[in-house]
């Protein structure tokens, strides 16, 4: 089974992927990992701060030929990041498909303006951020609605997180 796992910054990505790995011991990959690897390496011109969309084009080939790879494979893995393409369905077929599920993060207006100081709070829960002050309520609000937004446009699995901060994944 391939989980992917997507959503704007600081809506639980990474600890909500080390939580499954933790219960099912299946692997995850995060993306931000690949993308710093990627950087570091020299194999791209792409910064961190690089465009999203740039970032998406350039690393979603490579991540879903990995995805591929472990559904013929028969193995399980988790793949966590912003980097993953609304329409990514698109790239795969019935025999890919069936293998994978799909879930984005979103945070409801409500929920960024009730839990703001905790959203920032849990930032480094699984990584350490070293410069969080461009994460600003605004931000919050205006990324989360656009991943909604996308997320019903695409008509894709999305989880609204609106009063308490509780996911609940069963494989």
């Amino acid at each position: 089974m391939i989980i992917l796992i997507t959503g704007a910054s600081h809506t639980g990505k990474t600890a909500l992927a080390q939580r499954l790995l933790e219960t099912y011991k299946y692997p995850y990959l995060s993306i931000d990992h690949l993308k710093m690897g990627l950087i570091r390496s020299g194999n791209t011109q792409l910064t961190p701060l690089s465009d999203d969309k740039e970032l998406t084009a350039y690393l979603w080939p490579i991540v879903r030929e990995m995805v591929k790879t472990a559904v013929e494979n028969e193995q399980n893995l988790i793949v966590e990041g912003c980097y993953i393409p609304f329409d990514w369905q698109k790239d795969f077929d019935s025999e890919y498909l069936e293998n994978i599920r799909y879930y984005c993060l979103v945070l409801s207006k409500g929920y960024i303006r009730n839990h703001f100081d905790d959203i920032k709070g849990y930032a480094s829960t699984i990584e350490h951020r070293t410069d969080d002050e461009w994460y600003t309520m605004e931000r919050a609000l205006e990324d989360n609605a656009e991943m909604l937004a996308f997320a019903q446009k695409h008509d894709v699995n999305y989880i609204l997180i609106e009063y308490k901060y509780e996911i609940s994944i069963d494989l």
